[in-house]
């Protein structure tokens, strides 16, 4: 119970109080540094599909392997001793740092929010703060797409960067969760199908759609009931009309998975995200997630963000009871 509960609790103060400060070096900064070295040296020639796959897996594996050492858990083992040592308390402190590392929830909102206050002030600087936190070409983008852009990132996040991590601490520890960071940067990193990424990057995708296909889902339960909690959306919508369309929506996706907690958002804001975008130059025509293409303002980002924090409250409780037994 203490190797899970005491940490995650700790490291979710943190992340609420800090969220990611620049001047603290992060570990998913060095995920970053190993996958680009990897990536320079293998990504050419021929078998780009084994090499990508390989790089992936044995990347996946040391992100395990190494925080399992320096886990409780793992100490204890090297150390063969039942009773807590001064490195199992240093090891107590490595996991809730770790914990804290992986939890993105503070910084995703205080992204979201500064795109809404940026291209409230003019839309250069709207798209110049929606680059931050978007992959696609925001060069173009009006301000009603900024504005869009910013809260479908803000719902897919939430999977990837809180519910999706602490799954995975719920069900293999610190070790676990930080290699599911490892994979979610493998992904956002080479997972395209760009003509350079297409055979490199296949595996990583695949493994990436993997490991988010339940927090996904599990993410848009979240996120509904959230919204029927924190009085995000009526509770006459709380029903299965919501649910359906969030089942109908969240397959308008390139991803089998971010399409879910987007429908979510979409089906409690009643509006419309998705549609093609450039990636790298390239367009890729992705369908629409809902069908009221109505203006978008603050208030919208308001909501949805009391309904991110609603929903990480809730998946830390299920955490939490989870490691209670």
């Amino acid at each position: 119970m203490y190797e899970i509960a005491v940490p995650l609790i700790v490291a979710l103060a943190l992340d609420w109080t800090l969220g990611d400060p620049i001047w603290l070096p992060h570990p998913i900064v060095w995920f970053g540094r190993m996958i680009a070295f990897g990536e320079h040296r293998l990504n050419k020639g021929r078998h780009r599909k084994l090499k990508g796959a390989v790089m992936a897996v044995a990347l996946i594996v040391f992100a395990f392997a190494a925080t399992w050492l320096i886990t409780p858990h793992g100490i204890g083992r090297l150390a063969g001793r039942e009773q807590p040592t001064l490195m199992t308390y240093i090891s107590y402190g490595l996991a809730t740092l770790l914990i804290f590392y992986c939890l993105a929830g503070t910084t995703l909102i205080r992204e979201g929010r500064q795109v809404f206050r940026e291209v409230d002030k003019s839309l250069e600087k709207g798209r110049s703060q929606v680059a931050r936190i978007v992959g696609r070409d925001t060069s173009e983008l009006s301000a009603q797409e900024v504005r869009t852009a910013a809260l479908e990132t803000l719902a897919e996040n939430l999977s990837d960067g809180v519910v999706a991590p602490l799954f995975w601490l719920a069900v293999g520890g610190v070790p676990a969760m930080v290699a599911y960071k490892m994979v979610n940067t493998l992904d956002s990193m080479i997972g395209y199908k760009t003509e350079r990424y297409r055979d490199f990057g296949c595996w990583a995708a695949h493994i990436d759609d993997v490991a988010n296909y339940l927090p996904a889902r599990i993410t848009a339960v979240l996120m509904i009931v959230g919204g029927w909690l924190s009085g995000g959306c009526r509770r006459s919508a709380f029903h299965l009309s919501l649910f359906s369309f969030v089942w109908h929506n969240g397959r308008n996706h390139a991803s089998p998975n971010s399409g879910y907690p987007e429908a979510a958002l979409a089906g409690i804001l009643n509006c419309r995200f998705g549609g093609p975008h450039y990636y790298f130059g390239q367009l890729f025509d992705k369908p629409y997630i809902g069908t009221n293409d109505r203006p978008l303002c603050t208030d919208d980002m308001k909501k949805a963000v009391c309904i991110n924090r609603t929903a990480e409250i809730l998946m830390v409780l299920m955490v939490l009871i989870r490691s209670i037994w």
